[in-house]
């Protein structure tokens, strides 16, 4: 896919008939429905400005009353090894293994480096077709790729700077020890334009939980980086493991809130009582989970968890690509999935899904009290055809309209 906006305003600028939720209308006690009013919205140096009373009269670019939503967000993906742009291939039944994949990933890789720029923008331009402005996205370090898929991945970014943002995390896909990926990776982690260390199922591709988050956890302290490690492993191995990231996080308060979990699938196979106790354990040591929505009729412990505060993020993972057949790259796509998948059908628990597409930030709190967009906030925000969060959420509604950093692309 190309880019499928123009670039409409930059810099200091207004906008007017701006949709924007301003409360809750309650039948009894329960929510019905979601108020909006129109408004003018002013943009300066990346940031909103004001907002203020609509003015209609004014010379201000029009925003038709679209609704005004944050941008959306995608905090984990793989923007370095898409098959997004090449012919159509689904998962192939020979490869069913993490191991048969490295293999696999070891012969493809020489070639797919070749065209990883291209196919990196094609996929972000994806991505930004639903409304997407920023993503977490791993990328691959391993003696095939080297720091190539890096070097590729950036210059993708660099093509995209004024309408897309990512913070990037080293990931070691074919093991620190299963391959001779350790030097790599700490060669990685002093980069500034990396901002995670990665990792891989410890002990079923490295054979050993400890030595493998020790050396990560080190990593991490000594670069100031923060930690997202990819866990499938379930049972006991994957539980401790997640009790091990855990416990560092309590032993290294500087960690706290720089850990994340993604997949973490173990959760998804405990008792009620044992998910308790676990998510009040990743909430004490602020450890998040990064997820993707759903997985193989593994159904996360998503409610338990944010019940008790803990800090659950929502990626696509891989769209389209040698690992999966499936991934749409559209977040809006995801929050109505996790709606469908937990029951969300209110009103009120719509509205309240959008946090999973933007990344916890909401127009109104759960009082129905307006707290976004606030001068001072970031410019980073979509236009939909919408009236109100539950209708974006509920029928994925086509965005309109791009803001990154006060840049703003309208569709054309």
């Amino acid at each position: 896919m190309q880019f499928p906006y123009q670039l409409a305003a930059k810099g200091t600028y207004s906008l007017k008939n701006v949709r924007l939720e301003t409360g809750f209308e309650y039948d009894d006690e329960e929510v019905i429905r979601t108020k909006t009013d129109l408004f003018s919205i002013e943009i300066e140096n990346g940031k909103i400005k004001a907002v203020k009373a609509n003015d209609p009269t004014s010379d201000a670019l029009d925003a038709k009353g679209f609704l005004m939503l944050p941008a959306l967000k995608d905090l984990h993906i793989h923007l370095d090894k898409t098959l997004y742009g090449l012919p159509w291939q689904a998962l192939s039944p020979k490869r069913r293994t993490v191991k048969d994949m490295i293999a696999y990933e070891q012969e493809i890789i020489p070639e797919l480096l070749k065209t990883s720029v291209e196919r990196a923008e094609q996929l972000i331009s994806l991505l930004q077709h639903y409304g997407t402005h920023f993503a977490r996205t791993h990328f691959n370090i391993d003696p095939t790729s080297g720091l190539k898929s890096l070097e590729n991945l950036e210059k993708a970014l660099e093509h995209k700077k004024d309408s897309f943002k990512a913070e990037l995390v080293a990931f070691p896909q074919h093991g620190l020890y299963y391959t001779d990926t350790a030097p790599l990776m700490k060669e990685a982690a002093q980069l500034k334009s990396v901002s995670f260390i990665g990792g891989l199922d410890p002990l079923s591709i490295d054979g050993s939980i400890e030595k493998v988050l020790d050396f990560t956890v080190q990593l991490a302290l000594d670069h100031k980086k923060g930690i997202d490690i990819h866990l499938h492993e379930a049972g006991e191995s994957g539980m401790k493991t997640i009790n091990y990231l855990i416990d560092k996080a309590i032993e290294n308060p500087m960690l706290k809130g720089k850990i994340f979990i993604s997949h973490a699938f173990a959760l998804g196979h405990l008792s009620p009582k044992e998910t308790e106790k676990i998510a009040e354990r990743l909430a004490e040591g602020k450890v998040g989970i990064a997820s993707s929505v759903p997985f193989r009729g593994t159904v996360m412990p998503i409610p338990v968890l944010k019940k008790y505060g803990v800090n659950v993020l929502i990626g696509n993972d891989n769209v389209q690509d040698y690992w999966s057949t499936f991934g749409s790259g559209n977040m809006l796509q995801k929050a109505n999935l996790m709606a469908e998948l937990y029951g969300y059908e209110t009103e009120l628990e719509l509205s309240r899904t959008l946090q999973f597409a933007t990344q916890s930030i909401l127009p109104l709190d759960d009082n129905g009290k307006q707290q976004w967009p606030r001068p001072g906030d970031e410019a980073s925000i979509v236009l939909t055809d919408a009236s109100c969060s539950a209708e974006a959420v509920s029928r994925m509604s086509k965005i309109e309209a791009l803001m990154n950093d006060g840049n703003l692309f309208w569709r054309y």
